[in-house]
Protein backbone atom coordinates (compact mmCIF):
# COMPACT_ATOMS: atom_id res chain seq x y z
CA UNK A 1 0.00 0.00 0.00
CA UNK A 2 2.53 2.38 0.97
CA UNK A 3 4.71 1.30 -2.26
CA UNK A 4 1.78 1.90 -4.47
CA UNK A 5 1.46 5.59 -2.89
CA UNK A 6 4.80 6.27 -3.51
CA UNK A 7 5.17 5.36 -6.79
CA UNK A 8 1.34 7.84 -7.29
CA UNK A 9 3.01 10.65 -5.86
CA UNK A 10 6.22 10.26 -8.20
CA UNK A 11 4.13 10.24 -11.07
CA UNK A 12 2.32 13.10 -9.93
CA UNK A 13 5.43 14.90 -9.41
CA UNK A 14 6.76 14.05 -12.62
CA UNK A 15 3.49 14.76 -14.33
CA UNK A 16 3.69 18.07 -12.62
CA UNK A 17 6.93 18.74 -13.51
CA UNK A 18 6.05 18.22 -17.14
CA UNK A 19 3.25 20.21 -17.07
CA UNK A 20 5.17 23.28 -15.80
CA UNK A 21 8.13 22.39 -18.13
CA UNK A 22 5.68 22.65 -20.94
CA UNK A 23 4.16 25.81 -19.52
CA UNK A 24 7.58 27.37 -19.65
CA UNK A 25 7.88 26.19 -23.46
CA UNK A 26 4.90 27.08 -24.23
CA UNK A 27 5.51 31.08 -22.54
CA UNK A 28 9.22 30.85 -24.17
CA UNK A 29 7.66 30.35 -27.63
CA UNK A 30 4.26 32.91 -27.31
CA UNK A 31 7.40 35.47 -26.37
CA UNK A 32 9.20 34.74 -29.69
CA UNK A 33 6.16 34.62 -31.61
CA UNK A 34 5.00 38.15 -29.67
CA UNK A 35 8.16 39.58 -30.34
CA UNK A 36 8.40 38.93 -33.85
CA UNK A 37 5.13 39.78 -34.70
CA UNK A 38 4.09 42.34 -32.14
CA UNK A 39 4.23 45.63 -35.21
CA UNK A 40 2.02 43.18 -37.16
CA UNK A 41 -0.74 42.56 -34.19
CA UNK A 42 -0.16 45.96 -32.77
CA UNK A 43 -1.54 47.53 -36.58
CA UNK A 44 -1.40 51.01 -34.90
CA UNK A 45 1.86 51.26 -33.86
CA UNK A 46 2.83 49.74 -37.19
CA UNK A 47 1.28 52.05 -39.16
CA UNK A 48 2.97 55.11 -37.38
CA UNK A 49 5.91 53.49 -37.66
CA UNK A 50 5.78 53.19 -41.89
CA UNK A 51 4.35 57.11 -42.08
CA UNK A 52 7.23 57.97 -39.83
CA UNK A 53 9.68 56.38 -42.38
CA UNK A 54 8.27 57.12 -45.32
CA UNK A 55 8.14 61.05 -43.63
CA UNK A 56 11.71 60.58 -43.30
CA UNK A 57 12.10 59.17 -47.19
CA UNK A 58 10.25 62.31 -48.30
CA UNK A 59 12.35 64.26 -46.69
CA UNK A 60 15.47 63.06 -47.96
CA UNK A 61 14.71 62.97 -51.19
CA UNK A 62 13.64 66.52 -50.76
CA UNK A 63 16.94 67.39 -49.54
CA UNK A 64 18.59 65.59 -52.24
CA UNK A 65 16.11 67.64 -54.66
CA UNK A 66 17.51 70.84 -53.02
CA UNK A 67 21.35 70.14 -53.27
CA UNK A 68 20.85 68.78 -57.09
CA UNK A 69 19.22 71.97 -58.22
CA UNK A 70 21.72 74.26 -56.00
CA UNK A 71 24.50 72.69 -57.54
CA UNK A 72 22.71 72.66 -60.93
CA UNK A 73 22.54 76.57 -60.91
CA UNK A 74 26.34 76.66 -59.86
CA UNK A 75 27.02 74.42 -62.66
CA UNK A 76 24.86 76.41 -65.23
CA UNK A 77 26.37 79.88 -63.59
CA UNK A 78 29.99 77.82 -64.42
CA UNK A 79 29.01 76.71 -67.88
CA UNK A 80 28.09 80.15 -69.00
CA UNK A 81 31.12 81.65 -67.69
CA UNK A 82 33.26 79.56 -69.71
CA UNK A 83 31.19 79.53 -72.51
CA UNK A 84 32.28 83.26 -72.58
CA UNK A 85 35.32 82.51 -73.21
CA UNK A 86 34.64 79.57 -76.01
CA UNK A 87 35.01 80.92 -79.86
CA UNK A 88 31.91 78.08 -80.38
CA UNK A 89 29.10 80.05 -82.11
CA UNK A 90 25.97 79.36 -79.96
CA UNK A 91 23.08 81.16 -81.54
CA UNK A 92 20.44 79.69 -79.48
CA UNK A 93 21.83 80.86 -76.22
CA UNK A 94 23.19 84.27 -76.93
CA UNK A 95 20.98 84.89 -80.49
CA UNK A 96 22.41 86.95 -82.98
CA UNK A 97 23.76 90.04 -82.72
CA UNK A 98 21.49 92.98 -83.59
CA UNK A 99 23.10 96.44 -84.60
CA UNK A 100 22.91 99.55 -82.43
CA UNK A 101 23.72 102.25 -85.15
CA UNK A 102 22.89 102.84 -88.97
CA UNK A 103 25.70 105.19 -89.98
CA UNK A 104 26.07 104.94 -94.08
CA UNK A 105 29.73 104.92 -94.14
CA UNK A 106 32.86 103.46 -92.28
CA UNK A 107 33.81 107.13 -91.73
CA UNK A 108 30.86 108.05 -89.46
CA UNK A 109 31.06 105.25 -87.64
CA UNK A 110 35.06 106.00 -86.98
CA UNK A 111 34.18 109.37 -85.95
CA UNK A 112 31.69 108.59 -83.32
CA UNK A 113 34.72 106.00 -81.99
CA UNK A 114 36.73 108.87 -81.58
CA UNK A 115 34.24 110.78 -79.75
CA UNK A 116 33.25 107.56 -77.39
CA UNK A 117 37.31 107.66 -76.83
CA UNK A 118 37.07 110.94 -75.87
CA UNK A 119 34.55 110.85 -74.04
CA UNK A 120 36.69 107.98 -71.47
CA UNK A 121 39.57 110.26 -71.27
CA UNK A 122 37.53 112.81 -69.80
CA UNK A 123 35.75 110.80 -67.73
CA UNK A 124 39.21 109.88 -66.25
CA UNK A 125 40.81 113.09 -66.82
CA UNK A 126 37.72 114.31 -64.21
CA UNK A 127 38.14 111.38 -61.91
CA UNK A 128 34.39 110.06 -62.37
CA UNK A 129 35.45 106.88 -64.18
CA UNK A 130 35.35 105.61 -60.66
CA UNK A 131 33.71 106.40 -57.29
CA UNK A 132 34.18 105.95 -53.65
CA UNK A 133 31.46 105.81 -51.19
CA UNK A 134 33.46 106.15 -48.56
CA UNK A 135 35.77 108.14 -47.26
CA UNK A 136 39.17 106.36 -45.50
CA UNK A 137 41.34 107.67 -43.16
CA UNK A 138 44.81 106.21 -43.20
CA UNK A 139 46.89 106.59 -40.05
CA UNK A 140 44.23 108.97 -38.81
CA UNK A 141 44.55 110.92 -42.33
CA UNK A 142 41.88 111.49 -44.79
CA UNK A 143 44.73 112.89 -47.47
CA UNK A 144 46.69 109.84 -47.15
CA UNK A 145 42.83 107.96 -47.30
CA UNK A 146 42.11 109.68 -50.41
CA UNK A 147 45.59 109.07 -51.65
CA UNK A 148 44.99 104.97 -51.46
CA UNK A 149 41.68 105.44 -52.62
CA UNK A 150 42.76 107.12 -56.05
CA UNK A 151 45.48 104.71 -56.14
CA UNK A 152 43.19 101.74 -55.89
CA UNK A 153 40.48 103.29 -58.11
CA UNK A 154 43.43 103.78 -60.83
CA UNK A 155 44.43 99.86 -60.32
CA UNK A 156 40.72 98.74 -61.27
CA UNK A 157 40.50 101.01 -63.67
CA UNK A 158 43.90 99.36 -65.43
CA UNK A 159 41.93 95.78 -64.79
CA UNK A 160 38.50 96.71 -66.54
CA UNK A 161 40.12 98.62 -69.53
CA UNK A 162 42.67 95.71 -69.89
CA UNK A 163 39.64 93.38 -69.90
CA UNK A 164 38.34 95.51 -72.48
CA UNK A 165 41.10 95.42 -74.84
CA UNK A 166 41.28 91.90 -74.97
CA UNK A 167 37.99 91.19 -75.89
CA UNK A 168 37.95 94.61 -78.41
CA UNK A 169 41.42 92.30 -80.13
CA UNK A 170 39.23 89.03 -80.29
CA UNK A 171 35.57 90.21 -81.11
CA UNK A 172 34.86 88.74 -84.36
CA UNK A 173 31.39 88.48 -86.43
CA UNK A 174 30.36 84.97 -84.02
CA UNK A 175 31.24 85.90 -80.50
CA UNK A 176 30.29 89.79 -80.79
CA UNK A 177 27.02 88.75 -78.34
CA UNK A 178 29.64 86.59 -75.93
CA UNK A 179 32.02 89.48 -76.23
CA UNK A 180 29.47 91.93 -74.63
CA UNK A 181 28.71 89.81 -72.20
CA UNK A 182 32.17 88.89 -71.11
CA UNK A 183 32.43 92.85 -70.66
CA UNK A 184 29.74 93.08 -68.38
CA UNK A 185 31.22 90.49 -66.71
CA UNK A 186 34.42 91.94 -65.88
CA UNK A 187 32.47 94.86 -64.64
CA UNK A 188 30.66 92.97 -62.34
CA UNK A 189 33.27 91.01 -61.17
CA UNK A 190 36.17 93.88 -60.95
CA UNK A 191 33.59 95.98 -58.80
CA UNK A 192 32.98 92.92 -56.96
CA UNK A 193 36.75 92.84 -55.66
CA UNK A 194 36.46 96.76 -55.15
CA UNK A 195 33.36 96.48 -53.00
CA UNK A 196 36.06 95.89 -50.26
CA UNK A 197 36.56 99.63 -50.26
CA UNK A 198 33.14 100.24 -51.21
CA UNK A 199 34.83 101.42 -54.74
CA UNK A 200 33.39 101.33 -58.24
CA UNK A 201 33.73 101.97 -61.89
CA UNK A 202 30.54 104.00 -62.76
CA UNK A 203 28.08 103.09 -64.95
CA UNK A 204 28.60 105.82 -67.31
CA UNK A 205 31.81 104.50 -68.22
CA UNK A 206 31.01 100.87 -68.41
CA UNK A 207 28.19 102.02 -70.83
CA UNK A 208 30.93 103.76 -73.22
CA UNK A 209 32.82 100.64 -73.11
CA UNK A 210 30.12 98.87 -74.22
CA UNK A 211 29.18 101.45 -76.75
CA UNK A 212 33.29 101.51 -78.01
CA UNK A 213 33.09 97.08 -78.62
CA UNK A 214 29.63 97.82 -80.24
CA UNK A 215 31.30 100.51 -82.63
CA UNK A 216 34.34 98.51 -82.88
CA UNK A 217 32.12 95.66 -84.40
CA UNK A 218 30.11 97.86 -86.39
CA UNK A 219 32.77 99.43 -87.66
CA UNK A 220 34.69 96.83 -89.12
CA UNK A 221 31.68 95.31 -90.70
CA UNK A 222 30.70 98.06 -92.33
CA UNK A 223 34.30 97.84 -93.89
CA UNK A 224 33.87 94.64 -94.77
CA UNK A 225 30.60 95.42 -96.55
CA UNK A 226 32.28 98.48 -98.21
CA UNK A 227 35.30 96.20 -99.55
CA UNK A 228 33.05 93.76 -100.98
CA UNK A 229 30.82 96.86 -102.96
CA UNK A 230 34.30 97.68 -104.20
CA UNK A 231 35.27 94.82 -105.31
CA UNK A 232 31.57 94.25 -107.44
CA UNK A 233 32.35 98.10 -108.27
CA UNK A 234 35.81 96.49 -110.03
CA UNK A 235 34.58 93.57 -111.63
CA UNK A 236 32.01 95.32 -113.07
CA UNK A 237 33.95 97.53 -114.65
CA UNK A 238 36.18 94.71 -115.38
CA UNK A 239 33.28 93.30 -117.38
CA UNK A 240 33.10 96.68 -119.29
CA UNK A 241 36.05 97.58 -120.10
CA UNK A 242 36.10 93.58 -121.78
CA UNK A 243 32.93 94.45 -123.40
CA UNK A 244 34.32 97.64 -124.53
CA UNK A 245 37.36 96.03 -126.01
CA UNK A 246 35.62 93.35 -127.71
CA UNK A 247 33.10 96.17 -129.23
CA UNK A 248 36.05 97.97 -130.33
CA UNK A 249 37.80 95.53 -131.55
CA UNK A 250 34.46 94.42 -133.44
CA UNK A 251 34.44 98.28 -135.30
CA UNK A 252 38.05 97.63 -135.95
CA UNK A 253 37.62 94.30 -137.66
CA UNK A 254 34.02 95.56 -139.19
CA UNK A 255 36.10 98.39 -140.91
CA UNK A 256 38.92 96.73 -142.08
CA UNK A 257 36.52 94.35 -143.94
CA UNK A 258 34.54 97.63 -145.50
CA UNK A 259 37.81 98.63 -146.36
CA UNK A 260 39.24 95.28 -147.75
CA UNK A 261 35.45 94.21 -149.68
CA UNK A 262 35.74 98.14 -150.99
CA UNK A 263 39.52 97.82 -152.29
CA UNK A 264 38.16 94.33 -153.94
CA UNK A 265 35.14 95.70 -155.93
CA UNK A 266 37.24 98.59 -157.63
CA UNK A 267 39.61 96.17 -158.61
CA UNK A 268 36.70 93.41 -159.84
CA UNK A 269 34.30 96.72 -161.13
CA UNK A 270 37.97 97.44 -163.02
CA UNK A 271 38.43 94.03 -164.89
CA UNK A 272 34.19 93.81 -165.58
CA UNK A 273 35.69 97.44 -167.80
CA UNK A 274 38.08 95.36 -169.50
CA UNK A 275 36.50 91.79 -169.57
CA UNK A 276 34.52 90.14 -172.60
CA UNK A 277 32.23 87.44 -173.16
CA UNK A 278 31.49 84.55 -170.12
CA UNK A 279 34.27 86.86 -167.83
CA UNK A 280 31.73 89.54 -167.77
CA UNK A 281 28.98 86.93 -166.03
CA UNK A 282 31.78 85.77 -163.73
CA UNK A 283 32.81 89.71 -162.31
CA UNK A 284 29.26 90.26 -161.83
CA UNK A 285 28.86 87.47 -159.94
CA UNK A 286 31.38 87.81 -157.43
CA UNK A 287 31.08 91.71 -157.81
CA UNK A 288 27.37 90.67 -156.32
CA UNK A 289 29.30 88.44 -153.53
CA UNK A 290 31.67 91.18 -152.72
CA UNK A 291 28.26 93.56 -152.51
CA UNK A 292 26.70 91.26 -149.77
CA UNK A 293 29.68 91.26 -148.10
CA UNK A 294 30.11 94.73 -147.88
CA UNK A 295 26.86 94.90 -146.64
CA UNK A 296 27.47 92.32 -143.58
CA UNK A 297 30.46 93.99 -142.68
CA UNK A 298 28.81 97.81 -142.54
CA UNK A 299 25.71 95.91 -140.38
CA UNK A 300 28.65 94.73 -137.86
CA UNK A 301 30.43 97.88 -137.69
CA UNK A 302 26.90 99.87 -137.33
CA UNK A 303 25.63 96.97 -134.21
CA UNK A 304 29.33 97.43 -132.78
CA UNK A 305 28.77 101.52 -132.76
CA UNK A 306 24.78 101.32 -131.27
CA UNK A 307 26.59 98.76 -128.53
CA UNK A 308 29.07 101.44 -127.91
CA UNK A 309 26.55 104.34 -127.60
CA UNK A 310 24.04 102.11 -125.36
CA UNK A 311 25.58 101.09 -122.38
CA UNK A 312 22.79 99.43 -120.63
CA UNK A 313 22.69 96.96 -123.49
CA UNK A 314 23.66 93.47 -122.78
CA UNK A 315 22.73 89.65 -121.92
CA UNK A 316 21.15 88.31 -118.58
CA UNK A 317 21.72 85.01 -118.28
CA UNK A 318 20.70 81.83 -116.20
CA UNK A 319 22.91 79.29 -115.47
CA UNK A 320 23.24 76.22 -113.12
CA UNK A 321 26.12 73.84 -111.92
CA UNK A 322 24.29 70.68 -110.64
CA UNK A 323 27.43 68.81 -109.61
CA UNK A 324 28.77 72.25 -107.70
CA UNK A 325 25.89 73.58 -106.54
CA UNK A 326 22.91 71.05 -106.25
CA UNK A 327 19.13 71.06 -107.83
CA UNK A 328 17.54 74.42 -108.08
CA UNK A 329 20.17 76.49 -107.57
CA UNK A 330 20.61 79.03 -110.27
CA UNK A 331 22.93 82.08 -110.96
CA UNK A 332 21.20 85.13 -112.28
CA UNK A 333 23.87 87.43 -113.64
CA UNK A 334 24.72 90.06 -116.27
CA UNK A 335 27.44 90.57 -119.02
CA UNK A 336 27.94 93.44 -122.00
CA UNK A 337 30.25 90.88 -123.95
CA UNK A 338 29.54 90.40 -127.66
CA UNK A 339 29.53 86.70 -127.03
CA UNK A 340 27.77 85.95 -123.72
CA UNK A 341 29.79 82.19 -123.61
CA UNK A 342 32.76 84.32 -123.22
CA UNK A 343 31.60 85.31 -119.51
CA UNK A 344 29.97 81.48 -118.84
CA UNK A 345 33.00 80.02 -119.87
CA UNK A 346 35.05 82.04 -117.27
CA UNK A 347 32.77 81.21 -114.23
CA UNK A 348 33.25 78.02 -115.29
CA UNK A 349 36.72 78.47 -114.61
CA UNK A 350 38.42 76.43 -112.29
CA UNK A 351 37.10 78.00 -109.34
CA UNK A 352 33.88 75.24 -109.71
CA UNK A 353 34.41 71.40 -110.58
CA UNK A 354 31.82 71.12 -113.57
CA UNK A 355 30.97 73.55 -116.42
CA UNK A 356 28.29 75.61 -116.18
CA UNK A 357 24.64 74.64 -118.09
CA UNK A 358 22.82 77.58 -119.64
CA UNK A 359 19.30 77.72 -119.50
CA UNK A 360 18.56 81.39 -121.01
CA UNK A 361 20.52 83.69 -122.08
CA UNK A 362 18.29 87.31 -122.81
CA UNK A 363 19.08 89.93 -124.40
CA UNK A 364 17.45 93.52 -123.22
CA UNK A 365 18.61 96.98 -124.08
CA UNK A 366 18.27 97.53 -120.48
CA UNK A 367 20.15 94.67 -119.00
CA UNK A 368 20.77 96.18 -115.62
CA UNK A 369 17.21 96.94 -114.99
CA UNK A 370 16.48 93.50 -116.17
CA UNK A 371 18.76 92.01 -113.84
CA UNK A 372 18.08 94.01 -110.72
CA UNK A 373 14.06 92.73 -111.15
CA UNK A 374 15.09 89.36 -111.57
CA UNK A 375 17.29 89.06 -108.24
CA UNK A 376 15.39 91.50 -106.46
CA UNK A 377 12.31 89.35 -106.84
CA UNK A 378 13.87 86.21 -105.60
CA UNK A 379 15.89 88.04 -102.74
CA UNK A 380 14.42 85.73 -100.12
CA UNK A 381 15.88 82.57 -101.88
CA UNK A 382 19.22 84.20 -101.74
CA UNK A 383 22.00 81.36 -101.17
CA UNK A 384 24.19 84.21 -99.91
CA UNK A 385 22.40 86.40 -97.94
CA UNK A 386 25.15 88.55 -97.04
CA UNK A 387 27.52 89.35 -99.88
CA UNK A 388 25.42 90.37 -102.73
CA UNK A 389 27.98 89.32 -105.13
CA UNK A 390 27.06 85.86 -104.87
CA UNK A 391 24.17 85.96 -107.38
CA UNK A 392 23.06 82.09 -106.30
CA UNK A 393 19.32 81.73 -106.04
CA UNK A 394 17.44 78.40 -104.62
CA UNK A 395 14.48 78.83 -106.95
CA UNK A 396 12.63 76.23 -109.63
CA UNK A 397 13.41 77.10 -113.13
CA UNK A 398 9.54 77.63 -114.08
CA UNK A 399 9.41 80.47 -111.27
CA UNK A 400 12.75 81.95 -112.94
CA UNK A 401 10.58 81.69 -116.38
CA UNK A 402 7.41 83.28 -114.99
CA UNK A 403 9.06 86.38 -113.82
CA UNK A 404 11.20 87.16 -116.57
CA UNK A 405 8.12 87.40 -118.80
CA UNK A 406 6.43 89.02 -116.19
CA UNK A 407 9.33 92.05 -116.94
CA UNK A 408 8.57 91.12 -120.53
CA UNK A 409 11.70 89.43 -121.25
CA UNK A 410 12.15 87.63 -124.67
CA UNK A 411 13.16 84.47 -123.09
CA UNK A 412 13.67 81.04 -124.47
CA UNK A 413 13.89 78.54 -121.69
CA UNK A 414 16.00 75.01 -121.50
CA UNK A 415 14.37 73.82 -117.92
CA UNK A 416 16.72 70.80 -118.30
CA UNK A 417 20.60 70.51 -117.59
CA UNK A 418 22.66 68.39 -119.36
CA UNK A 419 25.38 68.31 -116.39
CA UNK A 420 26.94 66.10 -118.91
CA UNK A 421 30.48 65.82 -117.21
CA UNK A 422 28.63 65.62 -113.56
CA UNK A 423 26.69 62.83 -114.83
CA UNK A 424 29.82 61.10 -116.44
CA UNK A 425 31.46 61.55 -113.46
CA UNK A 426 28.72 60.11 -111.18
CA UNK A 427 28.52 56.97 -113.49
CA UNK A 428 32.33 56.39 -113.36
CA UNK A 429 32.12 56.32 -110.21
CA UNK A 430 29.55 53.97 -110.12
CA UNK A 431 31.40 51.67 -111.81
CA UNK A 432 34.46 52.33 -110.28
CA UNK A 433 32.14 50.78 -106.98
CA UNK A 434 31.08 47.71 -108.84
CA UNK A 435 34.12 46.80 -109.79
CA UNK A 436 36.09 46.92 -106.45
CA UNK A 437 32.73 45.06 -104.97
CA UNK A 438 33.21 41.87 -107.61
CA UNK A 439 37.12 42.23 -106.83
CA UNK A 440 36.11 42.11 -102.96
CA UNK A 441 33.28 39.32 -103.60
CA UNK A 442 35.80 37.49 -105.86
CA UNK A 443 36.72 33.80 -104.87
CA UNK A 444 40.59 33.28 -104.37
CA UNK A 445 41.84 30.41 -107.16
CA UNK A 446 43.09 27.24 -105.81
CA UNK A 447 46.14 25.98 -107.52
CA UNK A 448 45.69 22.27 -109.31
CA UNK A 449 48.84 21.19 -107.90
CA UNK A 450 50.39 20.59 -103.85
CA UNK A 451 52.55 23.25 -102.20
CA UNK A 452 56.16 21.69 -102.68
CA UNK A 453 57.83 20.62 -99.39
Amino acid sequence: MMTTLIITISLLFVALIFVVFNLIKSKKQYSLILTKYKDIIDLDTYKDKVKTEIASAEADIQKIKEDYLQKKNVYDALQKDISLYEDELEFTSYGLYKPHYDFKTSEQYRQRLDEIREKEKDLIKNEVAYVCRTTWRVNNSITEGRKETKQYGKLMLRGFNGECDGILANVRWNNIVKMEERLTKAFEAINKLGSVHTIEITEPYYRLKLEELRLSYEYEEKRQQEKEEQRRIQEQIREEEKAQKEIEKAMKDAEDEEKRYNKALDQAREELGKAKGEDINMLNQKIGDLEKQLREALEKKERAISLAQLTKSGHVYIISNIGSFGNDVYKIGLTRRLDPMDRVRELGDASVPFEFDIHAIIHSENAPDLEYNLQKEFEDKRINMINNRKEFYRVSIEDVERVAKSYKADIELTKIAEARQYRESEAMREQLKRQKEEIKNEKPIQSKFPDRI
